[in-house]
């Protein structure tokens, strides 16, 4: 399964799309822009030309937006070829979408196969997983042959590596394991907070499963193990990520929602409620109407949401592909090195769309520092735990 997986939001499937960016108009791409004296007192202009220059300064960026969204509009549509086409050629034309549905049908056979193979193999790492987690909790002493391996591999990625010494090994459980390996995550990382890494110090395991072959959709459910802690009276909590039945068009699954375990918190340890201060409107006051600033909100609303859910998704993808199998390289940092290298490979992308038809860099750009994004860029603060449904209120649970 790819770590970059399209997603699917109600109607809203992903990858969307992306338009062809616009070839920046010369005004505003700066290569038009005026050299204009320093204005004195004596000539400064009147308020009426201020009023002119301020609208004639934002007609580029409208005009741009004009012409972007005309173009946003024609994406998709006919341009009137294929109608024009003899009868004979269009009967092949819909001959060719009958054989790629029959191909569709077998790349979703494919990647049903597929995952009967993850379940399979899944089933044979079992063992191995009880294992660490026995090894983790300090149940179980480790073995010399487990020991000597691990320092082999030690010293196959640093040769400076001292080994541990010789000696008899005792029982001795890892602290803060599982919540070391979350934060050593580059998405993760970013929206663990203090107040989260209390409860995540009694996370004790997370466990991989797959749903059942017969059921309506396929899908995963990761199952955080916890230990009697301060916040919550759960001892697991799943988090089950459903498919659709059909493959999407890049030929992976796509997600279809998200299912969270209702969390039981104690009194006053709610992790999700958000607590601030708000100034007290004067009860005397009598509210103006604001029907545009509220709509202007509940654009914002449903995209950040619409964000915190993309987010959910690929957070569940990375825990079942990376942090669940490979546990040990994101505790001791080892894995930060190959999603760096994944974050250095977007970064390169990136610089070639910067650059322009001579296979020059933009003079703009390149007297600005080059920050190069990350791999998944999560936004910052809270919400990578929403329950994966559009409905707001699901994203609270998680």
């Amino acid at each position: 399964m790819s770590s970059n997986v399209p997603i699917a939001h109600g109607d809203i499937t992903a990858p969307t799309p992306q338009n062809t960016p616009l070839t920046h108009a010369p005004i505003a791409a700066g290569l038009s822009r005026p050299t204009v004296p320093d204005i004195s007192e004596d000539n400064e202009p009147a308020e009426d030309e201020n009023e002119d220059l301020a609208q004639m300064a934002g007609a580029p960026g409208a005009i741009f937006d004009l012409v972007q969204g005309r173009l946003a509009d024609l994406v998709g549509k006919s341009s009137g070829y294929i109608e024009s086409l003899p009868n004979d050629v269009r009967k092949s034309v819909e001959a060719l979408k009958g054989v790629q549905v029959k191909q569709n049908e077998l790349q979703n056979q494919y990647k049903r196969e597929c995952l009967e193979l993850e379940k399979k193999y899944l089933e044979l790492q079992k063992p191995l997983y009880e294992r660490r987690n026995a090894i983790i909790s300090g149940a179980a002493q480790a073995t010399a042959e487990e020991i000597e391996a691990g320092s082999r591999a030690s010293l196959k990625d640093d040769p400076s590596y001292t080994p541990p010494p010789n000696d008899e090994a005792v029982p001795a459980a890892i602290p803060e394991f599982w919540l070391t390996a979350l934060r050593n995550h580059v998405g993760l990382s970013e929206i663990i907070t203090e107040r989260d890494a209390g409860a995540l110090k009694n996370l004790i395991d997370i466990r991989l499963s797959y749903l059942p072959s017969d059921s309506l959709k396929p899908g995963f459910k990761i199952s955080f193990i916890f230990s009697p802690n301060d916040f919550f009276e759960n001892d697991v909590l799943d988090k089950t990520y459903l498919y659709q039945e059909e493959v999407g068009y890049t030929g992976d699954f796509v997600y279809d929602r998200a299912i969270g375990t209702e969390i039981k918190w104690k009194e006053d340890k709610d992790l999700t409620k958000e607590f601030e201060i708000k100034k007290q409107r004067n009860k005397s006051t009598t509210p103006t109407a604001r029907d545009s600033v509220n709509e202007d909100m509940e654009d914002e609303e449903l995209e950040e949401l619409e964000e915190k859910l993309e987010m959910d998704y690929q957070i569940g993808e990375d825990l079942k592909e990376k942090i669940i199998p490979r546990a040990i390289d994101y505790f001791t940092g080892k894995a930060l090195e190959y999603d760096v290298m994944d974050e250095d490979e977007d970064g390169f992308d990136d610089l070639d769309d910067d650059e322009d038809e001579d296979g020059q860099f933009d003079d703009e750009d390149s007297d600005s520092e080059v920050e190069l994004p990350r791999r998944r860029g999560p936004p910052k603060g809270r919400g990578g735990s929403s329950a994966g449904a559009v409905n707001p209120e699901e994203c609270k649970q998680q």
